[in-house]
């Protein structure tokens, strides 16, 4: 890659497949199936294929109430897509989701199987077949779905834009991490005015809101995401502080982390969900143990 200063675009764009960069052996610019693998199938109506990003996290998380909140319909069966290793394109996985990108659902308690992708698609949809944490009141409901698709529309200068050059890029250029990061912090401004205000982000109810933003932004102020809360001065954010510490403190959202986690301490990872019995008996400390 050359000094950004020097680039020049040429008049077409050609892919170089090594371009550099942590993902560029399953960065792409075209679409579809690389190789033939088929997805795994539990007992639950709900299967989840996924991983603990934060996009991933939302929807383990809102499984987790779920179930919490005695929505017994809301039981599943989780397994890991590990993007680093392109499972994401393969051909079981590109049949549920075109777009590759982790999570999707399938949902088999309908007459036919229903596939749902897009992290924000997902927490609606399940906050409507299961009538939880989404408003009624048709203001409230107005205010809970802004936030969530301020999240849905927010997030890509946070992930793909600050995320990429601070945390990814092969070397660091200036110019976009000081563009990204003045966004980033102005996002991270709005939310902590709106959180002044209210106990949660859409008002005093926790929301599917709160499940969306939450594992970005919330989770951004304590370093373990792209290890930049200092970078960011994230600490001065004490609205966004506070609220990230109330909903952490959560029982669903400790089990929700952990679901799909592949990385970090191993008794906060399991790998694949089948069973609520599974976090004590199947978290990879445990395993490792018994091996």
């Amino acid at each position: 890659m050359t000094d950004a200063a020097a680039y020049e675009p040429p008049r077409v764009w050609e892919w170089e497949r090594e371009n550099g960069g942590e993902f560029a052996s399953i960065n792409r610019p075209v679409s579809g199936a690389t190789h033939e693998a088929e997805l795994p199938r539990g007992t639950h109506p709900l299967q989840l294929y996924s991983l603990a990003t934060p996009n991933g996290v939302k929807v383990t998380v809102m499984l987790e109430e779920l179930l919490a909140a005695g929505h017994s319909g809301a039981e599943y069966d989780a397994y890991v897509v590990d993007i680093r290793e392109g499972a994401q394109f393969g051909s079981g996985f590109v049949a549920i989701n075109p777009n590759s990108k982790i999570p999707t659902l399938v949902d088999y308690s309908l007459p036919e199987p229903t596939r749902v992708f897009e992290s924000g698609a997902i927490l609606l949809y399940l906050a409507e077949k299961h009538g939880a944490f989404l408003p009624e009141d048709p203001s409230a409901r107005a205010e809970c779905l802004s936030w969530l698709f301020w999240q849905m529309g927010s997030a890509p200068y946070l992930g793909g834009g600050f995320g990429h050059f601070y945390a990814y890029a092969p070397y660091k250029m200036e110019y976009p991490i000081d563009r990204y990061t003045m966004e980033v912090k102005r996002q991270l401004d709005v939310l902590d005015k709106q959180l002044a205000e209210t106990r949660y982000v859409a008002g005093d109810a926790y929301t599917i809101a709160d499940m969306a933003i939450w594992p970005w932004y919330g989770v951004l102020t304590t370093g373990k995401l792209y290890d930049a809360a200092d970078f960011l001065a994230a600490q001065d954010y004490g609205n966004v502080v506070r609220w990230y510490e109330e909903i952490a403190a959560r029982d669903a959202v400790i089990r929700g982390r952990k679901v799909n986690r592949i990385n970090g301490p191993l008794e906060d990872q399991l790998h694949e969900r089948h069973d609520p019995s599974d976090f004590a008996l199947r978290t990879q400390d445990k395993i490792g143990a018994a091996t």
